[in-house]
């Protein structure tokens, strides 16, 4: 068993697979199409992070891939649709790098209101310039936040905690958080707040979310923050938007194009633009959160590896399970078709194969059986199941 670890993963994340038996490749950067497609001969786990894609392309050329961590929040860079149909769940890290995001946004929201990265500047450029124009406390202030999810949420009870007035607005039913109010519209929060701050997540369908016409609608002097994903906003729009003075500051962390490596060369159009904080895609890179992360989520390709158990996968039937109770565990995904279980079971039946317990799930179009088998199983009944013209994938554990 393999696994190719991309994007300086956390040690911790190799620590848990090499505990597992899996040996562990490591690479620094991120990989293109190509070169992801040659590292993944003979790998049966990949993990990576937000800039290499595995795209459908790089699943068909890589028969021996069972399983896919992505070291952090965000999905969007795999097809979760070609990898299930392929038997190959995706595991993430929804939670982990929520405080280090929420606790950058407040830091950045600070920072941009009293202009503290122009006075750093001009401190070091030997100006001393003591005044209060432009600076400002965010007491009393409104938030707006879109997307109240995990980290737009916590950022609510943080920011009410330190006096901010906060408006949301989600295009699901979520729960308000303290004293927080609901937007019905985005229109409604852009003309209601003086900060607005992304917490969305990276379907393709919110690209482009954020241009010139939401600009506009934002109150004059406002903040902006990204935090979520590069492909959300017109940098450009942002930009000249921030020239004229409409926007009094933004601070980005992500951006639509991405170096592959740490010392790349990157542009961007709001480079050089003062009060504009530009951070290199770093709102979950605290080192409690990248430890956190990689405990996680190669817990979670481990469990599936040894265990079959795909409990939290982003894109595949979820089945949790505990040790292997019998002698063999058949680790099962097949098209959800009617009849499936009926057909295992039948072979089972028809070799006198005795079962100890069985679990079945089903999500969109693939299912997942796990069956522990307490005695009886052969190469001649594996083979029967996996010959069968539902199979996707099958493995046996134990």
């Amino acid at each position: 068993m393999k696994a190719l670890l991309v994007e300086n993963i956390h040690p911790l994340a190799v620590q848990a697979l090499e505990s597992a038996g899996i040996e562990v490749e490591t690479r620094t950067g991120a990989l293109e199409e190509s070169e992801l497609i040659e590292a993944l001969q003979g790998v049966d786990v990949l993990g990576i992070r937000s800039t290499t894609f595995v795209t459908r392309t790089v699943l068909e050329q890589a028969p021996d891939l069972m399983a896919v961590g992505a070291f952090c929040i965000g999905t969007n860079q795999i097809d979760l649709e070609g990898a299930a149909e392929r038997g190959i769940p995706v595991f993430n890290a929804p939670f982990s790098n929520t405080r280090s995001v929420v606790e950058l946004a407040v830091a950045e929201i600070i920072s941009m209101a009293r202009r503290l990265t122009e006075k750093d500047q001009a401190m070091h450029r030997g100006e001393w310039n003591k005044q209060a124009t432009h600076s400002h406390e965010i007491r009393g202030r409104k938030l707006g936040i879109v997307g109240y999810g995990n980290i737009g949420s916590q950022l609510s009870v943080v920011a009410e905690m330190l006096g901010m007035e906060v408006y949301f607005y989600d295009i699901d039913d979520k729960l308000a958080l303290g004293n927080a109010k609901r937007c019905g519209s985005l229109d409604e929060l852009l003309e209601s707040v003086e900060c607005v701050t992304l917490h969305v997540d990276g379907r393709l369908g919110n690209a482009g979310f954020f241009g010139a016409e939401q600009f506009a609608r934002m109150r004059p002097r406002s903040l902006f923050l990204n935090l979520s994903r590069g492909f959300l906003v017109d940098d450009v729009a942002l930009a000249e938007n921030l020239r004229s003075g409409h926007i009094a500051g933004a601070a980005v962390d992500v951006f639509p194009t991405e170096p592959k490596k740490r010392g790349d060369q990157f542009t961007s159009p709001l480079q050089g633009i003062p009060n504009v904080i530009l951070t290199p895609h770093v709102g979950g890179s605290t080192e409690e959160a990248q430890a956190d992360i990689g405990r996680f989520v190669a817990g979670k390709l481990r469990d599936f590896v040894q265990l079959g158990t795909t409990s939290l996968s982003v894109n595949a039937p979820t089945v949790a399970l505990a040790q292997v109770p019998g002698d063999h565990r058949l680790s099962y995904f097949h098209q959800n078709l009617p009849g499936v279980l009926a057909k295992i079971n039948n072979i089972l039946g028809d070799h006198g194969v005795n079962i100890d317990g069985q679990l079945l799930a089903t999500r969109g179009q693939v299912g997942y059986v796990a069956t522990d088998i307490a005695s009886g199983l052969t190469p001649e009944v594996v083979a029967q199941i996996r010959d069968l013209d539902e199979t996707i994938r099958l493995r046996v554990l134990g």
